[in-house]
C-alpha cells in the first residue's frame, strides 16, 4: 500500500499542471491515467493559448444559420439525431447563457484566468525546458463577409475596454502576415495577445517529465476503482492500491463517470471534435493559428503538419466517429490555403466537456471531503491548465488564492 499527500486523477493538460503546481509545494503526489500524459483529450486542439479571450462562442441566432444545423449541411455544427433528446436540456441552457448580459458576466469573472494564462504557461515552459514550442505571434481571424465582420464589432469594442490589442487588418495586410493565404476574405483581425504552440502533446508530457523530476509519480490505472477507505481515498494502479486524504478529479469528459455514482450530478455535456493533418503544398506555410470565423475551422502550424480542426460535433462521447464535417468544409479551407495530402489515414477525434455556462467547476467537490475538481474546461483546457493548477495547488495548500475562486464553485449548479 503507498500513501500519497495527494492523488490526481487524469493526466490531461488540467490534471498534469495540477499534480506539477502541487509538487512545487513539495507534496507528495500521485498522477493517474489509463494512458500516458496528455494522450486523450489535451492531444487535439488548435494549440492555443487564449489570452485575449473575452467571451464563449454564442449560440447561433441567425435562422438561416440555425437551419444549416438543422438539415446538417453546416461546417461549424454536426450532431446525432438520436442524441438531440438527451442533449436539448443543455443546449437551450446554452442558448440562455449567450446573451449579451451573460457573455459579460463571462468575461468578468473568468478574466483572472484568461488573463494569467499565457504568463503560467511561461513560467511552467521555462521550468520544464518546453519554451521551444511556445510562439508569441498571436492569431488570425478571417471574415468572408461585410456582415459578419459587423456582426463582431460589439464584442471587438468590449475587447477594446478590457485592454485587449486587436489589430483590423484589409485582405492585403493580413497576407503580408500569412503570405500563403488566398484573398478569399473581407476583414481580418490580428490578436497579438493569443500565444500559440507548435505541439500540445509535447507540451504536457513536458510538464509530466518535471513533475516526475519534482519526484511526482505517473501511473496507469482506471479511476473508477475509486474507493473510500476510512479518512482515505484509494485508487487500484497496475502495480497496487494507492491512498491519500486528498483527491483532485481531472478527469474532463469522463468525469461523469466517477461523480455520478458519488451523488455529485453535474449538467455537463461533451462537445466532439476532429482534427486531421496536411502536408502544405510547395513552399506555404503559417506562423500562427488562422480561424476563418464563418465557416468555422482552424488551421493551425504544427510539428506534424498544418492541423485542420472542425467545430463541434454533438453525439454520445463514446459513439463511433462520424467526420462529415471534412467534406463540408475542405472546398472553402482549400481555397483559403494551398492544403496537399492528408498525413493520416483517418482524423483524430477527441471530446471538450462543457458546462452551458462556459465556465469550469474548479474547487472542493460539496460533501465529499478531501476531493477537489477541476473539470468542464471546455475549449480553453490548454489555455487554463497551468493557471488551474496554481489556483487548485494555492487553495489545497492554504494559500491565499490568486483570485476569488467562488464563480467556479459546483454549487453554482447545486443551489449551494
Amino acid at each position: 500500500m503507498a500513501r500519497t499527500d495527494a492523488i490526481v486523477l487524469g493526466a490531461g493538460i488540467v490534471g498534469t499542471s495540477i499534480a506539477l503546481h502541487l509538487a512545487k509545494r513539495r507534496l507528495s503526489v500521485a498522477l493517474f491515467d489509463r494512458r500516458s500524459p496528455g494522450e486523450e483529450t489535451s492531444y487535439g486542439n488548435a494549440g492555443v493559448i487564449e489570452g485575449n479571450t473575452l467571451f464563449p462562442h454564442p449560440f447561433p441566432s441567425d435562422f438561416g444559420a440555425l437551419l444549416r444545423v438543422a438539415l446538417k449541411q453546416a461546417p461549424e455544427a454536426n450532431y446525432h439525431l438520436s442524441f438531440l433528446p438527451q442533449i436539448a436540456p443543455w443546449l437551450l441552457s446554452y442558448r440562455a447563457n449567450s446573451s449579451f448580459e451573460r457573455r459579460m458576466q463571462f468575461a468578468e469573472v473568468m478574466r483572472p484566468l484568461f488573463g494569467r494564462a499565457i504568463s503560467e504557461h511561461e513560467a511552467l515552459m521555462a521550468e520544464a525546458d518546453a519554451t521551444r514550442y511556445l510562439r508569441k505571434d498571436g492569431w488570425l481571424k478571417l471574415y468572408r463577409t461585410e456582415g459578419a465582420f459587423r456582426d463582431t464589432a460589439r464584442e471587438r469594442e468590449v475587447a477594446a475596454t478590457f485592454g485587449q490589442e486587436q489589430r483590423v487588418l484589409e485582405p492585403e495586410a493580413a497576407r503580408a502576415l500569412e503570405p500563403s493565404l488566398s484573398p478569399v476574405f473581407h476583414r481580418a483581425v490580428h490578436w497579438p495577445g493569443t500565444a500559440s504552440v507548435s505541439n500540445p502533446l509535447a507540451v504536457t508530457r513536458a510538464y509530466a517529465a518535471r513533475f516526475r523530476a519534482l519526484g511526482g509519480v505517473t501511473l496507469n490505472g482506471d479511476a473508477r476503482t475509486l474507493r473510500r477507505d476510512g479518512k482515505y481515498w484509494r485508487v487500484d494502479a497496475e502495480e497496487g492500491p494507492v491512498d491519500s486524504a486528498n483527491l483532485v478529479v481531472a478527469l474532463g469528459p469522463w468525469a461523469p463517470d466517477l461523480l455520478t455514482p458519488l451523488g455529485i450530478k453535474l449538467p455537463m455535456a461533451v462537445k466532439r471534435g476532429y482534427h486531421r493533418h496536411f502536408r502544405p503544398q510547395g513552399n506555404a506555410g503559417l506562423t500562427r493559428p488562422v480561424v476563418d470565423t464563418e465557416i468555422g475551422y482552424c488551421l493551425a502550424p504544427m510539428e506534424q503538419g498544418i492541423r485542420l480542426t472542425t467545430g463541434a460535433e454533438f453525439a454520445p462521447r463514446d459513439a463511433e466517429p462520424t467526420p462529415v464535417q471534412f467534406d463540408r468544409l475542405m472546398p472553402a479551407a482549400q481555397s483559403l490555403f494551398p492544403l496537399g495530402e492528408s498525413l493520416e489515414a483517418t482524423p483524430w477525434m477527441g471530446s471538450r466537456p462543457c458546462f452551458a455556462d462556459s465556465r469550469p467547476v474548479i474547487g472542493r467537490a460539496p460533501g465529499l471531503d478531501g476531493m477537489w475538481l477541476a473539470i468542464g474546461h471546455a475549449h480553453w483546457g490548454l489555455t487554463l491548465g497551468p493557471v488551474t493548477g496554481r489556483l487548485v495547488a494555492e487553495m489545497m495548500a492554504g494559500e491565499t488564492p490568486f483570485c476569488d475562486p467562488a464563480p467556479y464553485r459546483a454549487e453554482r449548479f447545486l443551489g449551494g
